[in-house]
């Protein structure tokens, strides 16, 4: 049994057909999987597993190996002959395209599909998905009467006990499919000669590269654009950061200002490229800051967001604070102190994560937050989950002020920012001797994804260790904070 596209292959080759011909000749060219997205990508195998509770004692195809994908092709085979109504990761080839199936049902009404996504709705790929299926499953004498999305309902809540029939939304797609049906033909047939070619396929970058998400092989195609380029100028809009690019465009200093629709904020950004110089609003700054109250707090959250809840009274993919670090001045020439809060990974009930933010941020004096949107949006949460601490959380919400501002508003900007305003990028331009990277966990993601794995039992690794990094990731970025502040004063004396 010979295959030369599989499903997701099919839907690489329709996105790109260079990232499909990358991907079946050129692999060692893909790029490293970050541990956030191979977080990602397990997820979605843990969903799938956990859909098949919605059928129960199904058989099961699933291959000793990857490379021996032909024994699920067998094994489909032998149980839809042996009678069983029930059958995961079905496996079909026809036309030399592979797919497998999450779920095969066969009721009183006939052969039903099902696949399940981890996402919370039903996207335009996902149709294209399920044709591709459809199609190899029917040509292959499987006569479907039905195919189906099973995706998580995002509406859910978790009480305890997980209760599969509310958790899962189940959502026919055969009208689209069948809408969709008749390009498939066609469309196998010209990744077929993609792949029969002996020359990478002259494809330039496009918006494609980056969603529906990043594509794996675009440090191969993007290594001709430099680190500082037309695609960092901050709040461009993506398809005219492409007509730039189109027109010959890539570095900012190629940008003619005269011909170019760019708004104030994106000019001085490019103009302190051009420069070399940083642009420095020293009235806004010594304004913000005059306007901050001793004693003064510095403010950061990390916090989960499971596919399948793990606390009472969440949703799926809510953002779960699990741990905060504090940095504290009590007045202008303290001593800077520091406060910092673990969730126990067996209990994580979220009563004692609010008692001790409480307690630590005291009743008085302003609390700065890198992106105050988020920080408000986690306590507005709490406040809705606890209403017993409604009036604490609020107070702490009325004190709440957003450093960012300085640097979205760019009224302090460098180039080496390269268009951004997180705060990785703002220590790395203003403060580079404090860098993520000497860290074992390099962002929130990473972060997210040990404590979690952590709750979960799922851990490969030593706990303690990875316990002593959170909290050290935690308190950069505090402490980061502080010290920018503190760099900022530097230059508004200047």
């Amino acid at each position: 049994m010979i295959s030369k596209l599989s499903k997701s292959t099919f839907i690489r080759g329709i996105k790109c057909e260079k990232s499909l011909y990358f991907y079946k000749k050129n692999f060692n060219l893909r790029d490293s999987i970050s541990q956030s997205s191979q977080f990602i990508f397990d997820t979605g195998k843990e969903i799938g597993i956990l859909a098949q509770g919605l059928f129960p004692e199904g058989a099961d195809c699933t291959p000793s190996s990857h490379y021996r994908i032909s024994e699920s092709v067998l094994k489909t085979t032998d149980f839809i002959k042996k009678g069983r109504k029930i059958i995961y990761e079905a496996t079909f080839i026809y036309n030399e395209v592979l797919v497998a199936l999450d779920i095969l049902v066969k009721d009183e009404e006939g052969w039903k599909a099902y696949e399940v996504k981890s996402s919370t709705s039903v996207s335009d790929t996902h149709i294209i998905d399920a044709a591709i299926q459809y199609y190899t499953i029917v040509n292959s004498g499987i006569d479907l009467i039905d195919i189906s999305i099973v995706h998580i309902n995002k509406n859910y809540v978790y009480n305890g006990d997980l209760d599969l029939d509310d958790f899962f939304n189940i959502k026919s797609v055969k009208d689209e499919v069948l809408d969709y049906l008749p390009n498939i033909p066609n469309q196998i047939s010209r990744l077929k000669n993609i792949l029969e070619r002996d020359s990478i396929p002259k494809i330039d970058i496009d918006s494609y590269c980056l969603k529906p998400y990043v594509c794996d092989f675009k440090g191969s195609c993007w290594k001709h654009i430099p680190e500082n380029s037309v695609f960092n100028i901050s709040n461009l809009n993506m398809n005219k950061k492409f007509d730039l690019y189109n027109q010959g465009v890539i570095t900012l200093d190629q940008i003619d200002l005269s011909e170019t629709k760019l708004s104030e904020k994106q000019i001085l950004q490019v103009e302190c490229e051009v420069s070399g110089k940083p642009h420095i609003n020293k009235y806004e700054i010594e304004r913000f800051i005059k306007n901050l109250n001793y004693p003064l707090f510095f403010l950061d959250f990390e916090t989960i967001n499971p596919a399948i809840p793990i606390i009472l009274g969440t949703r799926p993919y809510q953002q779960v604070l699990f741990q905060y670090s504090l940095h504290i001045k009590q007045s202008e020439n303290s001593k800077l102190l520091h406060k910092e809060y673990l969730e126990d990974p067996t209990i994580s009930s979220g009563v004692e994560f609010i008692k001790k933010l409480i307690q630590d941020c005291n009743s008085s004096g302003d609390i700065l937050v890198y992106n105050l949107s988020f920080e408000r949006d986690r306590i507005n949460e709490l406040i809705n989950q606890f209403p017993n601490y409604k009036i604490q959380l609020q107070s702490i919400l009325g004190r709440l002020k957003d450093l960012m501002i300085i640097f979205k508003n760019k009224w302090f900007y460098m180039p080496e920012m390269k268009g951004s305003s997180s705060i990785k990028d703002v220590l790395a331009a203003m403060i580079p001797e404090l860098s993520y990277e000497k860290l074992n966990i390099k962002d929130g993601g990473m972060a997210s994804s040990i404590y979690l794995s952590i709750i979960k039992k799922t851990f490969d690794g030593d706990e303690e260790s990875a316990i002593k990094d959170l909290l050290k990731y935690c308190w950069l970025d505090t402490f980061g904070m502080f010290m920018i502040l503190e760099k900022l004063k530097e230059y508004q004396r200047d």
